[in-house]
């Protein structure tokens, strides 16, 4: 941190991060002196297509306050992956955006429950515990908000967040066509994205901590044996009512201690919501 610095040059540019090469230049230019930084590089025409992204993001975002937007590129060319989609890459393929919140709420309720329950008594008392947290799900369909229909990085990623928090159908349809009166008509892709809300709402339902729609398959894995109050459910009982109901249809098995329910022959979105919709129906009769 040298204030009267006001230049530096970056030898083979195309070799560093972009995060990296954002923080290097925020070394010069910290007083009111005018800083340069320069970037050497080989002939843009023979770098890969990241390292052009990278150094392109560096000139487009080179005013006072940029750093978001930077990590936002950042986050788009490296590949962050979809919340919900084939195309999960990186970090977000280990963990992903949906996993860390689940982590996140369980462990506050468990602490609730345990460590501070004196302090949270009154809402356990008047909160119907569920069940179930909350379900991921995963899928080889398209389910995305391109970047055709929305470009800007941030506002795709708002707008998954925000699907993401929705609770109920009045919530999903104000989204739905919040959407569409701001970007216009809504792809097919997207809309199957938003149809996996309604998808998740329904295995909460029922009890399923993961579902799978994968290769025309849809899986559904219920939680491991020690979830006692769930398997002395009604719910439980009524879905395994159901499965018997339909042996031809459902597939039971057991896997290092969790029941495993798998269906065939499901297509779509639209199919798997058929598929649940019933189960839901027997379990609520």
């Amino acid at each position: 941190d040298i204030p009267n610095a006001n230049t530096i040059i970056i030898n083979h540019a195309h070799m560093f991060g972009l995060s990296d090469l954002h923080q290097m230049r925020g070394r010069v230019g910290r007083s009111n002196k005018k800083a340069f930084c320069y970037l050497l590089s080989p002939p843009t025409s023979g770098l890969t297509s990241e390292a052009r992204k990278r150094l392109s993001a560096l000139e487009e975002f080179s005013e006072l306050g940029d750093g978001f937007k930077v990590a936002m590129r950042d986050l788009d060319i490296r590949g962050a992956g979809n919340l919900l989609g084939k195309e999960q890459s990186g970090f977000i393929s280990d963990l992903g955006f949906d996993m860390y919140h689940k982590i996140l709420d369980e462990t506050i309720q468990e602490l609730k429950e345990t460590e501070f329950k004196d302090l949270f008594e009154d809402d356990l008392k008047n909160t119907v515990k569920t069940l179930i947290q909350d379900c991921i799900i995963e899928t080889d369909l398209e389910l995305i908000i391109p970047e055709d229909y929305i470009s800007n990085i941030s506002e795709r990623l708002s707008l998954y967040s925000n699907l993401d928090n929705i609770k109920n159908e009045a919530e999903l349809e104000s989204f739905t066509q919040s959407m569409w009166d701001r970007f216009g008509p809504i792809p097919a892709m997207t809309m199957e994205l938003i149809k996996t809300v309604r998808l998740r709402w329904m295995a909460l339902k029922i009890g399923v901590e993961k579902l799978i729609l994968k290769k025309d398959k849809m899986t559904c894995y219920l939680p491991s044996s020690e979830a006692e109050t769930y398997y002395k459910s009604d719910v439980f009982g009524k879905f395994m009512s159901y499965i018997q109901l339909h042996p031809n249809t459902f597939q039971l098995r057991e896997k290092k201690g969790k029941l495993i329910i798998s269906a065939g022959t499901i297509l779509s979105i639209d199919e798997a919501l058929e598929r649940l919709s019933a189960m839901v129906g027997h379990i609520e009769d």
